[in-house]
C-alpha cells in the first residue's frame, strides 16, 4: 500500500504518522505500527485496498449533531455560542428548532423521584437569555427530523487557588500506630488536621486510592488500579466503622490482636497481610448491618447507579472465580452486561457477595468526606488532593465495565525520554476517543466527579491524557508506538466543570514530552501545570531562577518516580539504574552529568543567599560520601520554592524526614520493590505520623513557616 495514503488515513483518526522525540528530533511511525493502532480503533487498514476503502468513508460528509455538544463560557451570550457550534453540524440553509433541557443528565446526581426523565421540561433555546454552566439535553428539529444530543457549558476558566503550600504523601507508607499496617483514611484526616493547624499548609495531595484487586494478590502500584471509579476499601480505618462498636467484645479483641500483629512487622509494606486481616472484620461487621436502618444509603445506591452494581458484580465474580481477570472467566461472566454475571451477582440482594462490596463503597465516601472535612476544619483553603492515575490494566473491573470504550489490544506508555531512554509500556488500557464522545464522555465524567466530590482538587497524572496518548500495540516495544489524539477541549470542559461544580482545583502532570499547546489550553483554563525543580532549566540549560517559574502550578522538587531529594544529591538514582541494567550509557557519563547539573543547582541556591555552605565544599563532600550538608540543601531547596510565583508548593513527606529511597523505579517490577516502601528517615528507621514533626529535617518546617 503507499505509505501516503496510510499516513492520510491515519491523520483522518487522529493517529500520528510522526513526532519529535525528546531531544527534538523528528522520528517516523512505522507503517505496522498505523495499521495496528488503527486496527484498534476500528478501521481496516490491512491492505491497499482496506485504506482507500477508509479514506472513501473518512471524507464521506456528515450531517446531524455530534453524540455531545461543549462549549466554553465567555464574552457574550453562551446562547449564542451553542447556535454557532450548532451551525457547524447542521446544513446551511436548514431552518430548525432548538430546544434545550436544562439540567439534565449530570453524574453523581441522584434523580429528583418525583420527576419522570420524559417529563422535564424542554425550553427554546432562541427564548433563554442564558444557558448555565453544567450538562444539558439538546433537542433539534428540523425537516420531520428530531436529534438529541447532550450539552456541556464548561466554565471559561477555574478559579486559581490562593497561593499556599502542602505536604505530597504516598497515603499508604504514611502509618500511624493506630492504622493496621498501611496509612489509612483517618492517617489522612490526621495528616491534613495537624498541618493544617499546626504548620499553615493548605492542601494534602496524595497518590491515587483507586480499587484495587479484591482477591490476591493486591497489587503494590497506586497508579495501576482495577478502578479509577471506585477507590479501595483497603484505605479504611476499621475503628471507624460504625459497625465495629457493635461487634461482640471477643471479636474486637481478636481485631485488635490482628492490627497489632501487622503493626509490628517491619520491613517492606504487605498488603496481602492487610486485606486479608481487614476482610475478614470487614466481613465480621457486614453481618450486623441492616441497609434499611442505614440513613443515606439509598441515595447513594441512586447516585452511584449502574457503575456501582458493575464494580460491586465485578469483585463477587472475582472472589467466586479466584481471579480479577475477566479475560479467565468463564464466556458468559466476561460481559459486564451479561445476564449470568447480573442475575448472581446483583448488588440490590440483601447480604449478597456484591451487596457487601457495595456497602464498602458506602463507608467508604463517608470516610472519604470525613477527611476532606477535617482538612477544611484546620483551616485548609484547598483541602486533600487525589491522584487520579493514568489508566487501568486489561484485565481489571473498569475494562470489564467498559470494555466497549476501550481499545483492544493496546497499552499506554511513553515514548524513550532523558530519564527512561528505552520508553515505557504501563500496561493500561486506553479510551477509545471516538466511543468516549458517542458516550457523552459519561465514564470519564464519573470518574472525575467521584474523585473531586470528596476533594479540594485533583492531580491529573500525565496530563496528555486530556490531548493524546502513546499507544503501544501489543507485543511491541515501548519505542514503537504512536500517539492517539483525544478531543482536548471537551475533556478538558469535562474536567473543569465537575471541578466548579465541586469546588475544586485541577492540576495537570505536564512533564516530559508535553506539546506547548497543551500547557497553553491548561492554563487558558485555569488548570494548574505542574513544576518540578530538578527539570526547571532556562534556554541554556541551566537553573531556571525562581521569579521565572510558572504562577499557575504546582511546584515541587521531584516525583513519586524520583529518588527524595537526599537520595538524589547523593546520586543513588544512578547506582541503582546501573545495577538494574538500566542506564542506555556509561555510568561514568551519567555521573558526570549528575554532579554538572547539581553543582549549578547548588550555585544558584548560594546566589539566592538560600545554601550557606560554598558550593565547591558541599561538592567535596559529597564526593566523599559525607551526609554532612544533607539536612541544610534540604532545607534551601524548600525555601527556593517558596519564592517562586507557583501557587501551590508542594513539600514531600520523604523529603521532609530525609529519606533517601525511591517509591518507584520506572522500567522495574519485581526488581526493585516499588511502592512497598515505608516512610523512614535517613538511617532507615521507620518514622510515624505521631512523630514526624520530630523528624522533619527541615527547621521551617516545624516552625510552619512554608
Amino acid at each position: 500500500m503507499a505509505d501516503d495514503e496510510l499516513s492520510t488515513l491515519a491523520g483522518l483518526h487522529g493517529v500520528a504518522t510522526r513526532y519529535t522525540d525528546w531531544r527534538g528530533r523528528a522520528a517516523e511511525v512505522s507503517p505496522g505500527t498505523l495499521v495496528a493502532v488503527l486496527a484498534a480503533l476500528g478501521v481496516d487498514a490491512s491492505t491497499p485496498s482496506a485504506v482507500r476503502a477508509g479514506l472513501e468513508r473518512a471524507r464521506e460528509p456528515r450531517r446531524g449533531l455530534p453524540p455531545a455538544v461543549i462549549v466554553r463560557r465567555g464574552d457574550g451570550t453562551v446562547t449564542g455560542r451553542i447556535l454557532a457550534e450548532l451551525r457547524g453540524h447542521l446544513g446551511s440553509g436548514e431552518d430548525a428548532e432548538v430546544d434545550v433541557e436544562v439540567s439534565a443528565g449530570e453524574v453523581l446526581a441522584p434523580p429528583d423521584p418525583h420527576v419522570q426523565p420524559d417529563e422535564r421540561p424542554y425550553e427554546p433555546l432562541a427564548g433563554l437569555a442564558d444557558v448555565p454552566a453544567g450538562w444539558h439535553r439538546l433537542r433539534v428539529r428540523r425537516g420531520g427530523r428530531t436529534d438529541h444530543a447532550a450539552l456541556l457549558v464548561a466554565p471559561a476558566a477555574l478559579r486559581p487557588p490562593p497561593r499556599t503550600w502542602g505536604f505530597t504523601a504516598q497515603l499508604y507508607s504514611v502509618r500511624s500506630r493506630a492504622s493496621w499496617g498501611l496509612g489509612d483514611l483517618r492517617d489522612l484526616a490526621d495528616l491534613a488536621a495537624w498541618s493544617g493547624r499546626e504548620l499553615g499548609a493548605g492542601f494534602t495531595l496524595v497518590n491515587p486510592l483507586h480499587a484495587t484487586e479484591p482477591v490476591p494478590p493486591v497489587g503494590p502500584s497506586p497508579y495501576s488500579p482495577m478502578s479509577r471509579r471506585f477507590p479501595s476499601p483497603i484505605y479504611l480505618r476499621v475503628e471507624d466503622m460504625p459497625e465495629y462498636a457493635r461487634l461482640p467484645a471477643r471479636d474486637r479483641e481478636r481485631f485488635a490482636a490482628l492490627a497489632a500483629k501487622l503493626r509490628a512487622q517491619e520491613g517492606l509494606l504487605d498488603r496481602d497481610a492487610v486485606w486479608a486481616a481487614k476482610l475478614e472484620a470487614f466481613e465480621a461487621m457486614f453481618r450486623l448491618w441492616r441497609e434499611d436502618a442505614d440513613p443515606g444509603y439509598a441515595e447513594f445506591r441512586r447516585r452511584e447507579g449502574a457503575a456501582l452494581d458493575g464494580f460491586a458484580a465485578w469483585c463477587a465474580i472475582s472472589e467466586e472465580q479466584g481471579t480479577t481477570d475477566w479475560r479467565r472467566w468463564p464466556r458468559p461472566l466476561q460481559g459486564a452486561g451479561d445476564p449470568d454475571a447480573g442475575e448472581r451477582c446483583a448488588a440490590d440482594v440483601p447480604g449478597s457477595r456484591a451487596a457487601f462490596h457495595a456497602w464498602l463503597q458506602w463507608r467508604l465516601d463517608g470516610q472519604l468526606a470525613a477527611a476532606q472535612r477535617a482538612a477544611r476544619d484546620a483551616g485548609m483553603p484547598v483541602g486533600v488532593v487525589h491522584d487520579l492515575a493514568v489508566g487501568i490494566p486489561h484485565g481489571s473491573a473498569d475494562a470489564w465495565m467498559y470494555r466497549g470504550m476501550l481499545a483492544s489490544g493496546m497499552s499506554v506508555g511513553a515514548p524513550p525520554d532523558e530519564f527512561n531512554q528505552r520508553g515505557q509500556d504501563w500496561g493500561q488500557q486506553p479510551w477509545r476517543p471516538d466511543a468516549m464522545a458517542r458516550d457523552g464522555y459519561r465514564p470519564f465524567r464519573e470518574m472525575a466527579a467521584a474523585v473531586l466530590r470528596h476533594a479540594g482538587g485533583i492531580r491529573l497524572d500525565h496530563a496528555m491524557q486530556v490531548s493524546r496518548l502513546w499507544w503501544v500495540p501489543e507485543g511491541a516495544s515501548p519505542a514503537d508506538g504512536t500517539y492517539v489524539r483525544y478531543d482536548r477541549d471537551a475533556l478538558l470542559g469535562c474536567l473543569t466543570w465537575e471541578a466548579e461544580r465541586f469546588g475544586g482545583v485541577v492540576v495537570g502532570e505536564d512533564l516530559g514530552t508535553v506539546e506547548p499547546e497543551v500547557r497553553e489550553a491548561m492554563a487558558d483554563r485555569g488548570v494548574l501545570g505542574t513544576s518540578l525543580l530538578w527539570f526547571e532549566r532556562a534556554g541554556d540549560g541551566r537553573p531556571k531562577p525562581p521569579a521565572q517559574w510558572r504562577e499557575l502550578s504546582l511546584a515541587t522538587v521531584g516525583t513519586h518516580d524520583m529518588p527524595p531529594i537526599t537520595g538524589f544529591v547523593h546520586g543513588d538514582h544512578i547506582a541503582l539504574r546501573d545495577r538494574l541494567g538500566l542506564l542506555t550509557r556509561s555510568r561514568a557519563e551519567e555521573e558526570d552529568d549528575h554532579r554538572r547539573q547539581l553543582a549549578d543547582w547548588l550555585a544558584l541556591l548560594h546566589g539566592e543567599d538560600l545554601l550557606a555552605t560554598p558550593p565547591a565544599d558541599i561538592m567535596r563532600a559529597l564526593a566523599d560520601g559525607s551526609t554532612a550538608h544533607d539536612a541544610e540543601i534540604v532545607a534551601a531547596l524548600h525555601a527556593f520554592l517558596g519564592r517562586t510565583p507557583a501557587r501551590l508548593r508542594g513539600v514531600s513527606l520523604a523529603d521532609a524526614v530525609g529519606e533517601r529511597r525511591t517509591q518507584n523505579q520506572p522500567g522495574t517490577t519485581d526488581e526493585y520493590p516499588n511502592w512497598r516502601v515505608p516512610l523512614a528517615d535517613a538511617g532507615g528507621d521507620p518514622v510515624f505520623l505521631e512523630d514526624l514533626g520530630d523528624a522533619f529535617v527541615d527547621p521551617s518546617l516545624r516552625r510552619g513557616s512554608r
